[in-house]
Formats: structure tokens, sequence, C-alpha cells
């Protein structure tokens, strides 16, 4: 069957146009009140880059794992090679060519290269298995492709980066001939991200058909053939990639135009407002996250933390918000060391924090705006005096907020958790910059939001810097850091690198700080100016 599928792949009848490798026709999946996807038609050609693109929650992952057997389809029909396919799980998928590589990998982490290539293969000489036989095999493949994976090193010791060749190499190594990447460049620094995208090139000249599930448009835009947008379930439209541009395929994203410009003028930074110096701190298992760690954040300058996840970030927003003790260290805001000041302290201080998930930190889902907006204060003049809450004084502040900060809603009393993200990050938003804040710390501020809501944000967090707030932001686009910043530092290993003007650097060097590589040994380049998010 596979053989089918490779001969479809590099053979069209004249005139005939290219061969469609893959239909699917009306395609339905519901959940339970919610219909993930609705009468989907979508056709694959052979050998094509086809990106499947849309904002979070719009039914393209979903729609991909019906194809690939991880659920099972309400109402349509999958064909593939011109024949109907019946795929009911991973199995009958590979049976078919089709393979998959999930955002969150499918490893596992104690088991050598080779075993996790392997793992679920029935061998020839069932039950014994030819591990030699088999390393030798993957070798031939992997050294087409011109992947240097070590085959005999267990998959928890390698980078995220070779662990993404290991899934592709899986995959192939089961016959796969169109093969599905979802989101495939979320956890990869920009040196991984250009290495993928040269094996995207190398498989499509071996007639490997790839379907690139994104939302971020640039890289769509750079490795596609042909692009289907996706909305609520839906799709919007197909293009042609060459005869596209960002902004038509932004404004079929969301349905209305967007501006994607983030309009900044040059930074004019005061004093530090608030410091951090020599802190050190453990996460909740023991292990050291701050190792030493010392910045500055400026008033009137938007500071940029770039970093892999997990060498650090969330210890210092929880360090600086009083939500964990540093060890070693002291941390100052205007000359005051505030490092043993509980929580609330800090707030009422001027210390602001847009914290990473919106549901579980930021919001009580069950309260309403009004209540999440003033949560900080709500026992406070004006809006209490001597315990009694005024509640039209407090109605009448969410309101107004609620018209500034554009969250949309029939009114101040409805519940957080009936917001779309949206509008949830934008109560957020609203009761962290309402009050002015002298600093603001921001961490992964528009995660998970349409290209809309995001343009907002960036650009209520750059008239909160121009007011002379002391803004940082931490996030695992760079291109948001590359964007936002007026300066930007690297994180790695709870350490900070290097702090450059961001007109200084450029995303090779970031992202070469990023992966643990010295200063001195970092890529010179001229500095790149993004203006927006994509």
């Amino acid at each position: 069957m596979n053989e089918t599928l490779k001969a479809n792949a590099s053979q069209t009848a004249p005139d005939a146009g290219p061969a469609v490798i893959l239909e699917l026709r009306g395609i339905v999946k519901k959940f339970p009140g919610v219909l993930a996807n609705d009468q989907v038609d979508l056709k694959i050609n052979a050998g094509e880059v086809h990106a499947l693109l849309g904002e979070n929650g719009a039914g393209k992952s979903t729609l991909m794992k019906v194809v690939y057997g991880l659920y099972q389809k309400d109402e349509g029909e999958i064909l593939v090679g011109g024949k109907p396919a019946r795929i009911r799980t991973p199995q009958d998928a590979m049976a078919f060519g089709i393979g998959m590589v999930h955002q969150h990998f499918m490893l596992v982490p104690t088991f050598s290269v080779i075993e996790n290539i392997v793992l679920g293969l029935r061998p020839e000489r069932y039950p014994l298995l030819n591990l030699a036989e088999s390393m030798q095999r993957v070798k031939v493949l992997a050294d087409d492709l011109g992947l240097n994976v070590p085959l005999a090193t267990r998959v928890g010791k390698l980078t995220v980066g070779q662990q993404q060749k290991v899934e592709i190499i899986k995959a192939l190594y089961r016959g796969a001939r169109i093969l599905i990447l979802d989101e495939p460049t979320a956890v990869l620094i920009p040196q991984e991200t250009e290495e993928l995208f040269k094996l995207i090139e190398k498989l499509q000249e071996d007639h490997v058909t790839i379907i690139f599930i994104s939302h971020k448009l640039k890289e769509v835009m750079k490795v596609s053939n042909r692009v289907t947008v996706m909305r609520r379930g839906r799709v919007v439209r197909t293009f042609n990639t060459p005869e596209t541009t960002i902004s038509e395929l932004a404004e079929s994203m969301v349905g209305q135009t967007i501006d994607l410009t983030i309009v900044k003028s040059e930074c004019q930074p005061a004093g530090a407002v608030l410091s951090v110096e020599g802190a050190v701190a453990r996460d909740d298992l023991n292990i050291t996250k701050l190792n030493g760690f010392t910045l500055a954040l400026r008033a009137g300058e938007i500071h940029g933390l770039a970093g892999v996840d997990g060498n650090g970030q969330q210890a210092l927003v929880e360090a600086i918000m009083g939500l964990r003790v540093l060890d070693q260290g002291r941390i100052l805001l205007k000359d005051q060391d505030i490092s043993r000041a509980r929580t609330a302290e800090r707030i009422l201080s001027g210390i602001e924090h847009i914290p990473e998930n919106r549901q579980t930190e930021g919001l009580v889902l069950g309260l309403s705006i009004t209540d999440n907006l003033l949560i900080e204060n709500f026992e406070l003049p004006p809006y209490a005096d001597r315990g009694w809450r005024k509640f039209r004084r407090m109605e009448a502040r969410a309101e107004q907020l609620m018209e500034k900060f554009d969250i949309r809603a029939p009114g101040a009393g409805v519940e957080a958790k009936k917001l779309s993200g949206g509008n949830q990050q934008k109560v957020i938003l609203a009761r962290a910059l309402g009050g002015n804040p002298s600093v603001l710390i921001a961490m992964q501020p528009t995660r998970g939001l349409d290209v809309g809501a995001a343009s907002f944000i960036h650009r209520q967090i750059v008239q909160a810097r121009d007011q002379g707030c002391a803004v940082l932001i931490i996030s695992s686009e760079l291109d948001e850091i590359m964007a936002l910043s007026d300066a930007i530092s690297v994180i790695y290993e709870g350490q900070i690198v290097e702090t450059r003007p961001a007109a200084e650097t450029n995303l090779n060097r970031i992202g070469f700080l990023m992966a643990g590589g010295r200063p001195e040994e970092a890529p010179v380049g001229p500095a790149e100016e993004i203006t927006f998010l994509t």
C-alpha cells in the first residue's frame, strides 16, 4: 500500500493536475457541548507541503487526529489515493501510510532512540527482536535524510530538536508517506526551526507529503505550497501560498481586518524601578531554578526575557510576586528591599502580574467580571467602607475598565468562565494596568489568543511603557519578544547569559544563547526589525 502511495506522489498524468493523495469529505467531530469539526472538506495533493492554519480551538489538530485514528469521526468520509479508507486507530492510519508527529512527543525518556523507534512493531522473527539489524536499517534511513541522531542514547538525554527528529524517523520507519506535523516549531529554538525546514525540503524531494499544522503566519508562508485556513471548526479558504499575504491569511483566521503592526516610539528609559540581585531559589522538588540571577527593570522600558521553558522563568516570576522565598539574594523596589514582603503588599506597592495560565492562576472562573477586576482591592476605599462593600461603585469601575480594555460581554456580572480566551486575558490585563502600576510582569501574555486579541494586548503593553511603567515580558514566542522589547536578556539554567538592546541582537544569536552557547562564541549579525507578531 505504501509503495502505491509513493507512486501516486511521483507520477501524475499529463495535464491532469496534481494527484490528490488525501481527501476529506464532510468530516464532523463532536465533543460534549463542542462542535470541533463542522462539515470539513479538504484535499491534500501528493508531494506538497500543505499548511493547516488557524488559531487555537479552530479545529485543525482535531481534524488531523481524526485522520490519524486517534479520534473517530461522527460523519464524513476519508479517501487515501482516491479510495475510501476506514481509519479507526493509528495502526489503521499507518497501514495507509499516514504518520503523525504530535506537539507533545510520544517518546519513552528512559528508552534508547532505537528502542523508541521500533517500539510496538512486530519483529520479522517474532518473538525475537534483532535490535542490531533494526539499528542498521534506521541508520540507513537517518543517513539518507542527513539526520545525525545517536541511536543508542536514551531519549531523555536528547535536546527537544533531536527528540523531534526521532519522532519523524519513527514515522518514516513505519512507512509514512503522508506526514502530519502538529505545531512542530512550538518548542524549538530558531536554529532547530531552520533545521526542521531543511528537513521538510528534503522530505518533499523524496515525495513525502507534509501537512504542517500551525498558527504562525510567517512560518506558513516560508514552508508551504498551499494553506488551508480553519476558523471555528470550518474551512474558510485554501490559498496558494505564493499568491497570498500574511495580512490576507490573518484576516481569514479571525474574520476581520487586523493591523499586525506594533507601533512603538523610541524608548526613553529612566532609572531602575525593580532590581533582582543574586537571586537563588529552588522549586517544589528542591531543584535550583535561579542560580545567582540578576536583572534590573527600568521605568519606561520593555525588557524581554528569552529562554527555553524550564530555565527558571517561573521561579523568577514567583519570587518577584512573593510566591516563592529566595534562598539567597534580594529584590529591590525603588531601593526598598521587598524580599520578605507579602504578595498583597507588593501589589499595593505597584507591582502587577499577568500569569502564564489565565484560567488557573489569573482568574476565579466562577466569579463575575467585576469581582475578578477588583479582587486585589475590593476591601479598600472607594469600594468598601468599614467592611461594607460598595457594589455600585465596583460595578461602575468594572464597566469603565470593560470599555477601556474592550472586554466584550453582556455585562460586568457575567462569570469569567463564560468569556472567550481573549476576553479572559483582557480582564487580567485591565486589572493589571487599570491602576497604572510602576512594574508589570507579563508571562506568556498572548498565549492561545487570536491575532486580534494579541495585537490589542501588545498595544496596551506599549502604552503602559510610554506612561513610565517598567515591563518584563517572558514569552516562548521569540518574535513577540523581538517586536515588543527595548532590551533583551537570555536566561539559561537560572542565570542571565547576556543582556543587550533589542536593536543590537538577532534571532540566531538569541537562539544560540538559549541553547547554552557562550556569548563570545555567539553569531554576530545584523539586527532584525520585527514590527509585527506572526
